[in-house]
């Protein structure tokens, strides 16, 4: 089968904007909620945030049933090694779990590109993970999607390394929310969550507008 790389990479890219900001006691994650086909948006509440554990998510950009599947996926994994071993899968281990499972697919390409993040025995991870099963453990913060080039420069302009889980949240709001008025297949609403010692916490509707101020 002849792939299309170029083609196969801009279909990936389209399409959505999730963000991901590292910070000291956690790690905080996001994304909008538009679904679009070409010019025609398909759905307005998509889903791009997962909960894969309480020490566990991911963000999906792509196709949305190849997202999906490795969601399913990975979620069942996550309960099979909690059996077995007592405790769930680290950010690194589901990251090499998903690599694998990406790089047996080459000849069929899953069409997505996926950030997990979480909590390693107290430390907090962030992933990118490519179509093909490539990753990148990130330092600081990364972004997916078609809006991901507008997010990533107001991100790179704020970002300090002694930055809390509350100003990260607010960040990965603010970062969306700009990706959404220069990229017309981001919009609608958005999605937030924080990851840390605690556990899995999703912001509210209320909570993400008393963030920014309004």
């Amino acid at each position: 089968m002849n792939i299309d790389h170029k083609e196969f990479y801009e279909a990936v890219k389209k399409g959505t904007t999730t963000v991901g900001i590292l910070c000291g006691d956690g790690v905080v994650i996001g994304s909008d909620s538009r679904a679009t086909m070409d010019t025609f948006i398909a759905s307005t509440e998509a889903i791009k945030v997962y909960k894969i554990g309480d020490n566990l998510g991911m963000t999906i950009a792509g196709g949305v049933g190849d997202a999906e599947y490795l969601v399913k996926l990975l979620k069942v994994q996550n309960e099979m090694y909690k059996m077995d071993e007592g405790k769930p899968l680290s950010p690194t281990s589901a990251t090499s779990l998903l690599s694998l499972i990406l790089q047996e697919n080459k000849g069929f390409p899953f069409l997505v590109q996926l950030i997990l993040a979480g909590i390693n025995n107290g430390v907090p991870e962030i992933f990118n993970i490519d179509p093909l099963g490539g990753y990148t453990k990130e330092s600081k913060f990364t972004a997916t999607g078609s809006g991901s080039l507008t997010a990533l420069g107001y991100v790179e302009g704020i970002y300090t390394d002694d930055m809390s889980v509350q100003d990260a949240a607010k960040h990965v709001l603010k970062a969306i929310r700009i990706a959404m008025r220069r990229d017309n297949a981001t919009g609608d609403s958005t999605r937030l969550v924080a990851i840390t010692k605690k556990g899995y916490k999703e912001y509210t509707r209320e909570e993400m507008e008393k963030l920014i101020g309004k």
